[in-house]
């Protein structure tokens, strides 16, 4: 199970992060998370959004370079023991995090994870009985 997650590849200027951020705020989308990496002269914006589809497509209407790829989001206790034991798994399957990033949610934390290959990293969450978020969940967020 994964979730659609748009990244932005923008421009580090004063400014351009809330003109990006607006787009789709101006159609009443959500930001349930956000994580930039930047360098000195451009960065790269992801976002999870309740309505990834509709999102995507204001950015692109308004010429924003953007992409939607799925990645994986997990639900796990607040504890740093729980979150290594859980990267410990994709580490034993044989995959590397490409990057994560993760968010709170009443009790839980939500972390986000692209791998190395996300078909393995799907099986690895289910043999081990991973609490993966789906799409729908992410609405309700």
């Amino acid at each position: 199970m994964t979730v659609p997650q748009i990244s932005i590849f923008m421009e580090n200027k004063f400014g351009k992060l809330g003109e990006i951020l607006s787009l789709p705020g101006m159609e009443n989308i959500r930001i349930i998370a956000a994580t930039i990496a930047d360098t000195s002269e451009f960065g790269i914006l992801r976002i999870l959004v309740n309505n990834p589809d509709k999102a995507y497509r204001v950015l692109k209407n308004n010429s924003v370079e953007a992409s939607m790829t799925d990645v994986i989001a997990i639900s796990v206790d607040r504890s740093a023991e729980t979150l290594a034991s859980t990267l410990n798994h994709f580490s034993r399957s044989g995959l590397s995090i490409e990057y994560m990033y993760s968010f709170p949610v009443k009790e839980k934390s939500i972390i986000v994870i692209r791998t190395s290959n996300r078909e393995t990293a799907l099986e690895t969450a289910v043999r081990h009985n991973l609490d993966c978020i789906s799409r729908s969940d992410l609405e309700t967020l």
